[in-house]
């Protein structure tokens, strides 16, 4: 049984009947406009009554259909511009945009509602370096195979160019057609639901990207003009036509393609905090309470109030107020991680330098390293309380687009950490009670660089981006010497695309990666995942410079103990917690990365290791 899923857009080409559609844009800095359609030229627009800048058209037209809009500006005189609620372009961002049927796909597993939050073990990949819609489609038995349970999408609304992260986008209503057309897709998540996974989208709300965006010739009042972000112009959510514009985004998405989650980048650069929360409940209010629809924020303050859980301990269903997040990426349990992990301690991993022991164990315990002390990055105040919260509520990853990619050389933590204790880690992420993300190839180890690409046709921006790059990483001392900024590569170059895709090394190697990986997940799948609804931290405590012992209350009274051990040196003192909870009777061994029990035995922790424990039920009423 198929079925056919779409959102009522209030703007852009919406289908109203068999070959007839409404064009509907808001053009408030524009005097007239019309739409321009391949073989009939250009058609009038009609100024709505309102006043308030919209115009349309409804007018014959079929799917497959290429137009534009022709704008009379202001300031700028004629603009032809791609709509900005385009579905799909022929092409790059400057060509026109088409007009898409949402019902041409026929959906197969309509019974799919997702997976509850707590089940889900996220594979973040870039979808060009996967070969597009398609070639992700084929990869994805062989993920759900090894026991990844949704992947996640870095963004695909149409951006300048064939190769880029996505965060330049400029259509984001339309999937980038480098990596193929709605169909394919919807196609690609469809298969998902299929083999039991769920997809996740990364979605930009924060800023345009550079290259192709008009909205500034004929909608000026989308932007604020007494600010800007990091990236450029601040989106003026105070306006009630640009809050509609990405509030149907965000459902667009959901309804239409029938996304699990979105990941919403870098919110804190959103100049109206409350629009985050009005997003958040208006999802939760179409969605219903049938579907799991799971929202995750990145968040460089640590808004730990964004963030809830309702009574059975899942986010969104039954939340109140504002707490409709499921969880955010914590960027602080990677850096202590990437610290413990490289010795390094440049930058904004200043921060975590200073006791990292004692910096991953609250992380483990209460979510976030900064809960509202001074960091010494930044001399000011960062974070909220989030002890109260659920380990759940949190997505902890080793790597990550960003993280990898904004190195100069792009290096992942295989080439940077030594392998058994990268391998420790590696086990610490998937089996502590937090959220996991795997970026894509670190499943086998890869060891190839994922770089920041470009592929901009104008060259002076293309320049601009390359020369920027330069002045970022001059500021760093090991670049002192500037012959060595030559060497960075050019990100607007095709090869430093190539060079990003990963690729398994030595068969041996990756086997035994991939093998590991797998281990670890079936482990996470049998004996934590089924009892996270309510779990909480019970301690987490240094035990050593670069070593740590945490212990979770799961659902079913059992404890999951987890002892890690990042240095290259052994443990001799502080084990009595860990050697009494092994000695227990009744407690399993879950996970030993070996000799690790052994050790302890002996009154020894090796180092490079972790022993993974489940301790039997505690009686109620015994903590």
């Amino acid at each position: 049984m198929s079925a056919q899923y779409s959102w009522p857009l209030p703007f852009g080409a919406q289908f109203i009947a068999p070959g007839h559609v409404r064009f509907r844009v808001w053009a408030p800095g524009a005097k007239t406009a019309a739409v321009e359609i391949d073989g009939r030229g250009r058609v009038p627009m009609s100024a709505e009554a309102d006043g308030e800048g919209w115009f349309s058209l409804e007018t014959e037209c079929d799917p497959g259909s290429r137009y534009r809009y022709v704008f009379m500006s202001q300031v700028d005189g004629e603009v032809v511009a791609p709509d900005p609620a385009s579905r799909g372009q022929a092409g790059d961002v400057f060509d026109p945009s088409l007009v898409v049927d949402p019902h041409a796909y026929q959906w197969q597993y309509t019974a799919w509602n997702g997976r509850p939050w707590h089940e889900t073990v996220l594979y973040e990949l870039h979808p060009g370096a996967m070969g597009g819609f398609a070639g992700i489609q084929q990869r994805l038995p062989e993920l759900a195979e090894l026991g990844i349970t949704a992947v996640e999408l870095m963004p695909v609304g149409e951006f300048p160019g064939a190769h880029n992260w996505g965060y330049d986008g400029v259509l984001p209503f339309a999937p980038d057609a480098a990596y193929g057309t709605p169909e394919q897709l919807k196609a690609l998540i469809d298969t998902a639901h299929g083999l039991g996974m769920m997809v996740f989208l990364d979605v930009v709300y924060n800023h345009f990207g550079p290259d192709g965006n008009y909205l500034n010739s004929y909608a000026p009042a989308f932007f604020r003009h007494d600010m800007n972000t990091l990236w450029g112009a601040t989106i003026d959510f105070r306006r009630p036509e640009v809050d509609d514009f990405f509030t149907h985004n965000a459902l667009y998405w959901l309804q239409e393609y029938r996304f699990d989650g979105l990941r919403f980048d870098a919110v804190h650069a959103i100049c109206e905090p409350k629009w985050l929360e009005r997003l958040g409940r208006r999802i939760r209010q179409e969605i219903g309470s049938e579907r799991h629809v799971h929202l995750v924020l990145e968040h460089d303050g640590n808004a730990a109030h964004l963030l809830g859980f309702g009574a059975d301990g899942e986010g969104g269903k039954g939340c109140e107020g504002s707490h409709v997040y499921d969880a955010q990426w914590n960027d602080d349990a990677h850096h202590v991680l990437h610290v413990l992990l490289t010795g390094e301690d440049g930058g904004y991993y200043a921060a975590y330098a200073e006791q990292p022991a004692e910096k991953l164990a609250r992380c483990l315990k209460e979510g976030f390293v900064y809960q509202g002390e001074v960091s010494p990055y930044s001399g000011e105040p960062r974070g909220e309380p989030s002890a109260g919260l659920p380990p759940t509520a949190f997505v902890n990853f080793l790597q990550n687009h960003d993280q990898i990619g904004n190195r100069a050389f792009g290096e992942r933590l295989t080439v940077l950490a030594h392998p058994r204790a990268l391998q420790a880690a590696q086990a610490l992420l998937l089996l502590a009670p937090q959220i996991p993300m795997l970026f894509m190839g670190e499943e086998f180890g890869a060891e190839q660089a994922f770089l920041y690409f470009t592929s901009h046709r104008n060259e002076d921006l293309a320049r601009a981006v390359r020369e920027g790059r330069r002045r970022e990483f001059a500021r760093f001392p090991q670049f002192a010497d500037a012959s060595l900024l030559e060497q960075l590569p050019d990100p607007n170059s095709f090869s430093t695309f190539m060079t990003s895709i990963p690729e398994p090394g030595p068969a041996p190697v990756a086997a035994a990666w991939l093998t590991r990986t797998a281990q670890l997940l079936r482990i996470r799948s049998v004996h934590v995942a089924p009892f996270l609804r309510g779990a909480h931290a019970i301690e987490a405590r240094a035990i050593g410079p670069k070593a740590v012992n945490a212990r979770w209350m799961l659902s079913n009274r059992t404890v999951l103990n987890i002892t890690v051990n990042l240095a290259e040196e052994g443990l001799s003192e502080s084990l009595e917690q860990v050697a009494r909870s092994a000695a227990l009777a009744g407690a399993d061994v879950l996970y030993d990365s070996g000799g690790a029990l052994d050790g302890l035995a002996a009154g020894r922790f090796p180092g490079h290791a972790i022993l993974a424990i489940r301790e039997p039920a505690i009686p109620m009423g015994s903590l």
